[in-house]
C-alpha cells in the first residue's frame, strides 16, 4: 500500500462499468501510489465489483460506491465528486479503470494540484504505436473544436480522462446541467471550468491501448457517442459565440496579470464561477 498517509484533500476517483478482471488489479496498483481511492461502480453487470468489495473490506484506503444502474461515465464521476464533497475533499483525480492511465504518475499530478489549488491539472496523452488510427484522427478534430470553443489552445487535450479537478468549481458548472453525463464529460468539464476561470495546467502522461486478447474493453459506441460528441461541440461553440467570449477574454487577461503579479491570485480566487 502507499507509504504516505492518506490525503485529507485529494481523492483518487475511478469510475467503472463492466471493466472485467482488470479492475481489481488497477485499483490495487493505484492504492500503492495514493490513498484514499473511491471507485464508482456504474451499474456493472459483469460481477467485477465483487472482488473489489472484498478488497475494500480489508483496505481502509478504498471505498466502493455501487450505483444501481448504468448512467454513463460522466454521471459516475459526478456521483463520486458529490461523495467527495460530502467527505470534505477539495480535489479529485479522475482515472480510468481499464489500466490505460499511468498510476505511477498519480503522486506527481496530485502534487501539482496541491501547489496550484485553483487549477485543473490535465493529462496530455503520449500515445504508443498500438493506438488505433481512427482514435487519433477523431481526437485531433475534438482538440480543434475545443480550441475554437475556448478561443485558444490552453487546453492541450480535452478527451484524456487522467486529470485533477477542483471538486466544488466542477460541481458548480455541471450539477445544474443534464449534459456531460456520458463520454462528453471530459471535454465539457474542461471547457466549462475554463470558462469559469479555472486555469488549466497540462502535463504529459502515457496512455496504453489494450487489445481484446490483453483484456482491453471499450464501451465507446462509435455512432451513438460520436453523435453525442458532435452535439456537445456544437452546443459549446454556439454558447461561446453568443455568451462566453467576453468571459474568456476577461479570464485570460486576469491570468496574464497574475503571471506578472502573483499577488493578484488570492483576490482572483474569490471570484464566483460562471455557470
Amino acid at each position: 500500500m502507499s507509504s504516505s498517509s492518506p490525503s485529507s484533500t485529494h481523492l483518487l476517483l475511478v469510475p467503472s462499468y463492466n471493466t472485467g478482471p482488470k479492475l481489481t488489479a488497477v485499483i490495487a496498483e493505484a492504492l500503492h501510489h495514493w490513498q484514499p481511492v473511491l471507485v464508482v461502480i456504474d451499474g456493472s453487470t459483469d460481477g467485477s465489483e465483487k472482488p473489489l468489495l472484498e478488497l475494500a473490506a480489508r483496505e481502509p484506503g478504498l471505498t466502493v460506491l455501487v450505483q444501481p444502474r448504468n448512467a454513463g461515465k460522466g454521471a459516475a464521476v459526478l456521483a463520486g465528486l458529490i461523495a467527495a464533497r460530502e467527505q470534505g475533499f477539495t480535489h479529485a483525480l479522475a482515472m480510468d479503470a481499464d489500466g490505460q492511465h499511468p498510476a505511477a504518475l498519480i503522486p506527481e499530478f496530485m502534487e501539482i494540484s496541491r501547489q496550484n489549488p485553483d487549477a485543473m491539472v490535465l493529462g496530455q496523452p503520449v500515445f504508443g504505436p498500438e493506438v488505433p488510427k481512427e482514435r487519433l484522427y477523431g481526437r485531433k478534430l475534438s482538440v480543434g473544436l475545443v480550441h475554437l470553443a475556448t478561443l485558444g489552445s490552453e487546453i492541450a487535450d480535452p478527451l484524456y480522462g487522467f486529470r485533477v479537478y477542483p471538486v466544488q468549481p466542477l460541481l458548480d458548472v455541471l450539477e445544474v446541467r443534464r449534459t456531460a453525463r456520458r463520454y462528453d464529460f471530459d471535454a465539457e468539464a474542461a471547457v466549462r471550468l475554463f470558462w469559469a476561470g479555472v486555469r488549466p495546467i497540462n502535463r504529459p502522461a502515457p496512455v496504453r491501448y489494450f487489445t481484446r486478447e490483453e483484456g482491453g474493453i471499450s464501451h465507446f459506441h462509435y455512432v451513438r457517442d460520436n453523435i453525442i460528441l458532435t452535439g456537445m461541440h456544437t452546443r459549446l461553440i454556439t454558447e461561446m459565440l453568443f455568451r462566453r467570449w467576453p468571459a474568456i477574454i476577461r479570464h485570460r487577461s486576469r491570468r496574464r496579470r497574475q503571471d506578472e503579479d502573483p499577488a493578484e491570485s488570492e483576490a482572483a480566487s474569490l471570484t464566483p464561477p460562471v455557470r
